[in-house]
């Protein structure tokens, strides 16, 4: 794909001619459908193994925890080893994990090490795919791509959660964790056959003795840039607070009486997600994307501040709704990000958004939900959302458009190595 007009907006058609984007795109609906059914299967699994409720949460957020793991140490390989190889390993690890998970008859603390363990890869496999968007989709067509996947996120969350629960009402945990492992096979089918296999983005042998060392040095450089961490920073923080809001919408619920409504006010955030997503990136051309990201970044929290009225069902829904969809104040931000990390280490950077935004929604939630301790559930989702509203204020600068490029960016700096 050619970059076209600049300016130009490009359409889902276009994004989608591009056939080795239609196989990550396969491959990426198999594992967010997949892994979906994975934590819940997994989740019950323990329950059902302990009778704990506390063990089968910390089962569930066992797939957020790995995040924090790989995102500080590990990335560098998602540079230094080739891409197509990295997707297609990261879905057998998956295979294996599942089928020891079903079978191997692992105590419970043993099968928490392994998801963890094996988890915190994660954030490289993850990397790799991300990565190769803009090789594939450049310009406006990567922003475009990234829209996408996350319409495709939101709609397989929904998809696998809803597909979870039936597949483990008739085979139990362990068949559907072979299902779960039956689709990352498949996955690592579809990416084995229908991409290229590309050499690594960056190479030194240094960096493949020691990726820890090599991923922490970068991870420095990274974060030491002004442009790069305004970016970073503008994406994670607001959204943290959404992912706080939304851990404290069952106790809110609870405390009125109507706790099995809960996942239908969590789907509606979701739902939100993938329309604004859908929306801003079909609609608006790049400018205009761009210039949204301030607006739509403060608009986030208000319809979270709405729950200090104690809503009911209906209200809850339409406010999750529009909470849900100002997070494609996101999509503004995918190309500068692109422009401001160097090619070679665009995967470890890639993995680092991914990872600080993966830890951010543990974080929130375990903010958010110590200060429901404090506050009734209402006020504590309402002051998610006052915090919301503040970082972007705080954001305000990394929000808006660049008038002019930054000097010093690490675009144009010297290779890390």
């Amino acid at each position: 794909m050619s970059e076209g007009t600049p300016g130009r907006r490009t359409t889902f058609g276009e994004v989608f001619a591009v056939a080795e984007f239609r196989v990550l795109f396969g491959g990426f609906t198999l594992l967010v459908a997949g892994d979906t059914v994975k934590m819940l299967a997994f989740s019950v699994l323990i329950y059902t193994r302990t009778g704990s409720a506390g063990l089968s949460a910390l089962a569930y957020m066992s797939g957020f925890i790995p995040y924090v793991i790989g995102g500080v140490f590990l990335l560098s390989l998602a540079d230094r080893m080739r891409p197509r190889r990295l997707m297609v390993l990261g879905e057998l690890v998956r295979v294996a994990v599942c089928l020891a998970l079903a079978f191997a008859g692992l105590p419970v603390w043993a099968m928490l090490v392994l998801v963890v363990a094996t988890g915190a890869l994660s954030p490289v496999f993850g990397a790799a795919r991300t990565a190769a968007l803009p090789e594939l989709l450049p310009g406006d067509a990567f922003v475009l791509g990234r829209s996408v996947l996350t319409v495709t996120s939101a709609g397989a969350q929904i998809a696998g959660l809803a597909a979870g629960g039936a597949v483990l009402s008739v085979t139990g945990p362990s068949g559907a964790l072979v299902i779960t492992a039956v689709l990352s096979a498949a996955s690592a089918v579809v990416v084995r056959l229908g991409l290229p296999d590309r050499p690594p983005r960056a190479g030194g042998p240094a960096a493949a003795r020691n990726p820890v060392r090599a991923t922490l040095r970068v991870n420095r450089r990274l974060l030491a840039d002004r442009r790069v961490r305004g970016v970073l920073l503008s994406s994670w923080l607001p959204a943290l607070c959404v992912a706080g809001a939304e851990a404290v919408v069952v106790p809110y619920l609870s405390e009125r009486g109507a706790p099995s409504q809960a996942g239908l006010v969590l789907a509606a955030f979701a739902a939100g997600m993938a329309a604004g997503d859908f929306a801003v990136g079909r609609f608006a051309a790049p400018a205009l994307r761009e210039r949204l990201s301030f607006p739509l970044a403060l608009a986030l929290g208000v319809p979270l501040m709405g729950f200090a009225a104690r809503p009911g069902l209906g209200l809850c829904l339409a406010l999750a709704v529009l909470a849900g969809g100002c997070l494609a104040y996101n999509l503004g931000l995918q190309r500068r990000f692109v422009d401001a990390v160097p090619e070679e280490t665009r995967g470890q950077a890639f993995g680092l958004f991914t990872s600080g935004q993966m830890s951010g929604q543990g974080l929130g939630a375990a903010l958010a939900g110590a200060l429901a301790e404090l506050v009734p559930a209402h006020l504590a989702i309402a002051l998610a959302g006052a915090g919301a509203t503040l970082a972007a204020l705080a954001l305000a600068r990394h929000l808006r458009p660049e008038t002019r490029p930054v000097a010093g960016s690490l675009a144009t700096a010297e290779s890390i190595e």
